[in-house]
């Protein structure tokens, strides 16, 4: 080797080195990594930022926008919801959850479809009395899994397709990992389901601000629409449909309060005072098509309702205070609405059930409330009403949602990839506008919904993987690969390369694994005399499959916490799930993309 080429593997090293320290975050390690090489000279300052204008970041980005656009429509949620009616076991609680999160991290990124379905999760096992951490962990795994299905499931499918486009010309397209990936989906969907009884059994989250604040019965109003399904229900079987996880207070008709009797008919603009923990109270207001503002259709002006659509309007949890303005008076007394532009969605208050719509509600010091309004001005707005803010808490409730056309939007987007109508970036760019353009996402939720660690550490290292290829160093490593494996059988080369790019990635990020190891298995199958689509695809499952330690992918990292598990925890589920993925997931990648 010559001295450039032992430069830039010693810059792979010294990375590889600050990544499993750990010492820096991983955007950071590729930026340090990206400045060495710059000032050793393996990469030029007019390539150094090449990266960041790769079809790679603007894919990355996009999806994960439209990721966060289906996850605020929680449509998958409700399904999971509603199939949870009917199932009672843990085992088949299990088995659904960690279908759909395989399925759906097939359609958006595996690291939304797992935030959109853990709410599910803790709903089941609040009403089965099961522990959440027997779900969490395996629907991190099978969100892995499920993210091998499709080019778009997760960033190493992405990379490895780049990289097939620059070896033989022609990227995978967006179906082409579906027979490895489903296949190792079911397979690691039936292990899940058969021995789930791995995970310790007592392993439980620390309690959050949230819960310890402890505010579970909110009361709210909502007109019942014209074409909602419940006109003509009752209130027991509006009450049973939701499981009795809400009450029904109070019933306005014509703006009078009659008897709230369980054989109560519900009409058309009926405005029913609901009580209950905020997100059955939510669940209960989508399902049922009610409407949250308590207003018919023609009271709300112009203005108002252009207001609730803008991206800034959000919602804010607060606490009365006893010199607050709020203390003695009501919402519609201090005319909130038309002097200060808020909203009272919500009121709760300790040891009462309240039967008044919120804004004639009388307030008292201690009670809690939900206020919806302008974000950039709702700091100023509590300080005047003397609200103090309680901890930050994922409060949805008189936020409105638009259900399935994200959904549509990102079908649009894969069918159009699928059929080469338009290239990936394009088209998942174009699906991401979208969703923002018509308010299925609002533009604040869009930017948080970028991991932009992520894309600084993408555009960052493309560079510095580059300098691997442009010195040769990628070629001699590969040969020194090859020469191990000179003796092996095609199968045990593809097995080799799966089990290094499974062991690489628990201490690199998966993203990282794949822009070091692609270019190398690349020309590994050169070496050898194979067709590099098998080994490609080794390193693209291997790096995607981290089921040994908590950091080397953000499933397992989000699940962490809430699941109340420790490191060790990882590795007595995954350990045996990583040997059945290398034992089954060879034959099943030469079976679909031959070496000869």
């Amino acid at each position: 080797m010559n001295f450039q080429q032992w430069l830039s593997i010693a810059v792979l090293a010294g990375m590889m080195v600050l990544f499993i320290w750990g010492r820096f975050r991983y955007d950071v390690t590729a930026v340090i990594a990206l400045l060495v090489a710059m000032a050793l000279g393996l990469v030029t300052p007019e390539n150094a930022f090449l990266g960041f204008s790769d079809d790679i970041v603007i894919i990355v980005a996009s999806a994960l926008v439209l990721s966060a656009a289906v996850q605020r429509s929680g449509l998958v949620e409700k399904a999971v919801a509603w199939a949870g009616q009917y199932l009672k076991r843990t085992g088949s609680q299990l088995l659904v959850l960690t279908a759909s999160v395989g399925v759906a991290s097939g359609l958006i990124k595996n690291i939304g479809a797992l935030a959109m379905l853990m709410p599910a999760a803790g709903q089941l096992g609040r009403k089965s009395g099961t522990n959440p951490s027997r779900f969490l962990m395996p629907m991190s795994f099978a969100a892995l899994l499920g993210g091998l299905t499709t080019l778009v499931g997760t960033s190493p499918n992405i990379i490895v397709s780049r990289v097939r486009e620059q070896m033989i010309g022609e990227p995978f397209t967006m179906f082409d990992y579906l027979p490895t990936g489903l296949g190792l989906l079911v397979i690691g969907l039936i292990f899940l389901r058969l021995f789930y009884w791995l995970l310790p059994a007592d392993r439980r989250a620390a309690a959050t601000m949230g819960e310890a604040l402890n505010i579970s019965d909110y009361t709210i109003e909502a007109r019942v629409r014209e074409q909602s399904p419940v006109v003509g229900d009752t209130v027991a079987s509006f009450m049973k449909e939701h499981d009795g996880e809400i009450d029904v207070t109070a019933v306005l008709r014509h703006g009078l309060a009659g008897e709230v009797r369980p054989d109560l008919v519900i009409d058309a603009d009926d405005v029913l005072i609901l009580a209950g923990d905020p997100d059955a109270l939510e669940r209960a207001v989508a399902a049922s098509q009610l409407d949250p503002s308590g207003h018919g259709e023609d009271e709300e002006d112009e203005d108002e309702q252009h207001a609730r659509a803008r991206d800034d309007v959000g919602v804010i949890e607060g606490v009365v205070t006893a010199r607050s303005a709020l203390a003695g008076s009501s919402a519609a007394r201090l005319m909130l609405r038309d002097r200060l532009g808020l909203r009272l969605v919500a009121i709760s208050r300790e040891g009462e059930s309240l039967r008044n719509k919120p804004a004639s509600i009388v307030m008292q010091p201690g009670d809690v409330i939900v206020l919806q309004g302008t974000l950039s001005a709702m700091p100023g707005r509590l300080r005047q009403l003397g609200v103090l803010p309680l901890a930050a808490r994922p409060i949805s409730l008189g936020m409105t949602r638009k259900g399935w056309l994200a959904v549509a939007i990102l079908a649009a987007a894969m069918l159009a990839t699928a059929t080469g109508v338009i290239p990936v970036a394009a088209a998942f760019f174009t699906g991401a506008g979208l969703v923002i353009i018509t308010g299925a996402l609002p533009v604040d939720d869009a930017y948080e919904a970028v991991e932009w660690p992520i894309l600084i550490m993408l555009g960052a290292l493309i560079p510095v993987s580059g300098a691997l290829q442009s010195t040769g160093a990628s070629d001699v490593l590969a040969t020194q690969l090859a020469a191990l494996a000179t003796d092996l059988p095609p199968w045990g080369a593809v097995a080799l390369v799966l089990a290094a790019s499974m062991a690489v990635t628990p201490f690199l990020n998966n993203a990282a694994t794949v822009l070091v190891m692609a270019p190398i298995s690349a020309v590994f199958a050169g070496d050898l005399g194979y067709r590099p689509d098998a080994f490609l695809m080794a390193t693209a499952i291997g790096a995607g499959c981290d089921f040994l330690t908590p950091i080397g992918h953000q499933c397992n990292t989000l699940v962490m916490g809430p699941g109340g598990y420790r490191f060790g925890d990882y590795a007595r589920l995954g350990a045996p799930l990583s040997l059945l993925v290398l034992v089954l997931g060879t034959p099943l990648i030469m079976h679909f993309w031959p070496v000869h």
